[in-house]
């Protein structure tokens, strides 16, 4: 596919990494020379310096024969005056934009049309929501939330001390006491994909899968759920600390956003006026005391600046917060970071160019794509929703019959039937087979790139 991405900053990068390694044809667009120079170096793509928003630069781009735009410059309305003027370009051109400002977010999914949108992604608001579902089920370090098929993925990092240390994957079942399905284990950085006789040890990082009730179960043997949240203290008072505000204040939550610059604060009491805001430094430890931070239940680091952010998370894990969220913006090497005890680790960059990412793979293949794409495991495994229809092959067939493509494992079913009303969602074990209507979840690692459900299986 040939597609222009607009501005080389934090997410166009990670967008040209992604889209790069699955064939497309990439032409970027950035006013700075020296960071399209950087890019060119390290991808196979075409550059173009200049204003994305003129109409003689998107030509210079090749808009007229491109199929998608993205743009994703770090200002709101050079992305909309992007997107307008390329559709009136080429009306066939599918486009993208990045937007940020909660004044924008409203008025643009009412005038998409009029701007000449097929698609808004907003990583700030993607970022709370992925914060409040960590929040929800305290316990694992991350959770990716699987919609069409009512499962989850958590991750749990395995200590010294836990139950898992040491066991054997087949004997998971009896420790757990419940059904469910290790995908990916993480170890030394690297995703492996275990069989029955892997024997799980400290340090690794176990990816989970199972409907939602068995992972409560899970959680709650493994005696890692912690009480529910009442206050929340959030460092930084940037965009995602705004929505998040607003999204915890609905459910009772007490929210605290401590903010070094005295006129954001000012901002923040306006916007969100149930919420405490207070000015000051989130790593003074005179703070800490006076403010009683280390009493809450949940800490969140989102001060703009990495480093800053993984010292605090550092400071509350070691004053034994029961739960710390890091938010991290730059590409960190992730054995480093891994090693470090900074809680839950999101990224509103990979957040969004995932998001992206996959509306591209399904405007590819609009029949027969994928529902939903979850980059997990460090991006080096995905989790993907089929439905299953009239072309799908091995229908009604046991899997144990079926031979699937190496790096591929089949997690989860959702049948389209119901139990006493209840949807029936299983992870499936060699007599099950899954029928039309079906929602199934595919695990695949090894690089491996699935676009629609028949390529899982093998010749």
């Amino acid at each position: 596919m040939n597609i222009i991405v607009a501005g080389d900053g934090k997410v166009g990068s990670a967008l040209v990494k992604q889209l790069t390694a699955e064939g497309d044809n990439i032409t970027l667009i950035d006013s700075d020379t020296s960071v399209l120079e950087n890019t060119i170096e390290q991808y196979d793509v075409m550059a173009v310096t200049g204003n994305c928003a003129t109409m003689d630069t998107l030509a210079e781009a090749g808009v007229s024969e491109a199929e998608l735009l993205i743009a994703a410059t770090n200002m709101d309305e050079i992305n909309l005056l992007c997107c307008l003027t390329a559709y009136g370009m080429n009306p066939k051109l599918k486009t993208i934009a990045r937007i940020r400002n909660p004044e924008y977010h409203e008025q643009t999914h009412k005038m998409k049309d009029t701007f000449g949108l097929s698609y808004m992604v907003n990583p700030d608001f993607q970022s709370a929501a992925e914060i409040e579902r960590l929040l929800k089920y305290p316990g694992s370090l991350k959770r990716e939330y699987l919609s069409n098929a009512r499962s989850e993925i958590i991750e749990i990092k395995i200590d010294e001390d836990s139950p898992l240390n040491g066991l054997q994957l087949k004997d998971l079942n009896t420790v757990v006491k419940c059904t469910v399905l290790v995908c990916i284990v993480l170890r030394d950085g690297k995703a492996i994909a275990p069989a029955g006789d892997f024997v799980i040890r400290k340090g690794d990082r176990v990816f989970v899968t199972a409907p939602i009730e068995s992972l409560t179960t899970l959680l709650r043997n493994l005696d890692i759920i912690n009480n529910k949240i009442r206050r929340v203290v959030v460092c930084g008072g940037n965009r995602v600390s705004y929505y998040l505000a607003r999204r915890l204040q609905k459910t009772g939550i007490s929210v605290e956003i401590i903010e070094k610059n005295y006129d954001r604060c000012l901002e923040l009491a306006a916007m969100l006026p149930e919420a405490s805001i207070i000015h000051g430094d989130a790593s003074s430890q005179t703070l800490w005391r006076s403010e009683k931070i280390d009493q809450c239940d949940a800490l969140i680091t989102m001060t703009g600046l990495d480093e800053m952010n993984m010292i605090i998370s550092l400071f509350g894990t070691s004053n034994h917060v029961p739960q710390v969220i890091t938010s991290i913006g730059h590409m960190f090497n992730s054995t480093i970071v891994n090693t470090l005890d900074l809680g839950s680790v999101i990224s509103p960059k990979e957040l969004c160019s995932s998001q992206i990412v996959s509306y591209v793979r399904a405007i590819k293949n609009q029949a027969g794509a994928a529902l939903s794409i979850h980059p997990f495991a460090d991006g080096q495994a995905e989790a993907m929703e089929f439905l299953v229809d009239e072309n799908t092959l091995n229908c009604a067939r046991p899997l144990k019959d079926i031979r699937l493509k190496k790096g591929i494992l089949l997690a989860g079913i959702r049948h389209n039937s119901t139990k006493n009303g209840i949807v029936i969602t299983e992870i499936p074990n060699g007599n099950s087979s899954f029928q039309v209507g079906d929602i199934v979840i595919v695990i695949t690692s090894d690089g491996h790139t699935i676009y629609q459900l028949n390529e899982i299986f093998a010749p």
